[in-house]
């Protein structure tokens, strides 16, 4: 090989080492953290870069968190990145705490961004309040009459809280409830509306926060409207429901009217059914008696007699017509 060629090989093969050295004993940072007085020793950052963890993002935690006056460990912020926490987001939540007198350790900061709330935000809102809007709530007094309010909840977060408590829409939730349950026990909605702060102080009252990862700071009524008259609305169903039944109850006692006057039509069809059979019988009667000598040619007479006056003064009892002129 010629020994130009073999030169050029070594330069390369140097500055690869050379750069692989750099690569796995990161001097720079070494060296920056010992101007910031932050003590991390090299054989340190190598095991991070073995270890998986970028020893520049330790690094930089570790001087920012030292000139913030906080004490933590590099061994912490390691553990925390390996279980998939947000290194920078947790540091800046600290620092903004210790600022604020938020009393926040490296511990529950962890905590709460490893259970996916974004604690710097957490901390943020802890120092400036959030104002929430409810939807709007509908709700009817004693007197029938439905108002339809809306309310502005101011909230902090409970630092405390964060981790296993509940989120906004249980606020919201709650606050429905009591805005619910106040306008329903109030004698008449000019109750309501003349007083709708005696709605935020029922409402605060209940403590509706507990449980949940906010702080109600106050509960401000926005507007209230009124809404239908739901106490006439169902009165009138009640007085149609009513006449319904009525029309109901009158059909049948109709009905059953028309079929008794059909029954006593039936009974006395079947009673005039039975006298003209019975009169049937008075020929073959009378002829029976003829013949057996029980009754004789006189008795026939009379009897014929006396169907003829019966039958004249029917007549004559009878109302006679207009008389027609010709």
């Amino acid at each position: 090989m010629e020994p130009g060629i073999s030169l050029i090989l070594i330069i390369v093969g140097s500055v690869i080492a050379f750069f692989l050295l750099l690569y796995l004993l990161p001097v720079n940072l070494w060296f920056t953290a010992q101007l910031s007085n932050v003590k991390i020793s090299l054989l340190n950052l190598v095991l991070m870069r073995l270890r998986k963890v970028p020893p520049a993002l330790v690094s930089n935690a570790m001087i920012i968190s030292t000139k913030a006056g906080l004490k933590i460990s590099t061994n912490e912020i390691e553990t925390h990145y390996l279980a998939g926490g947000n290194v920078n987001r947790v540091i800046k939540a600290l620092i903004s705490a210790d600022k604020a007198n938020i009393p926040l350790d490296f511990k529950l900061a962890t905590a709460i961004d490893l259970a996916g709330r974004d604690v710097f935000d957490a901390v943020q809102l802890s120092v400036n309040p959030q104002v929430i809007n409810t939807p709007a709530v509908a709700a009817v007094a004693k007197d029938g009459i439905q108002l339809i309010a809306k309310a502005r909840v101011t909230v902090r977060a409970n630092i405390n809280q964060l981790v296993g408590g509940a989120g906004e829409e249980t606020i919201l939730a709650r606050v429905g409830e009591g805005i619910v349950t106040t306008i329903g026990s109030a004698k008449d909605h000019k109750e309501v509306l003349e007083n709708p702060d005696r709605i935020s102080k029922t409402v605060l009252a209940k403590g509706l926060d507990s449980g949940t990862a906010f702080e109600i700071l106050s509960i401000d009524i926005a507007d209230i409207d009124i809404g239908e008259n739901v106490g006439a609305k169902l009165q009138t169903d009640q007085a149609e429901a009513d006449l319904k039944v009525a029309n109901a109850r009158a059909e049948e006692r109709r009905a059953m009217a028309v079929a008794s006057e059909q029954e006593m039509k039936a009974k006395a069809q079947e009673a005039r059914a039975k006298v003209i059979e019975a009169e049937s019988q008075v020929p073959l009667a009378m002829a029976e008696a003829f013949k057996n000598g029980n009754l004789g040619i006189m008795d026939y007479y009379k009897m014929q007699n006396i169907q003829a006056d019966t039958d004249m003064r029917s007549s004559i009892s009878k109302p006679s017509g207009p008389s027609k002129s010709s």
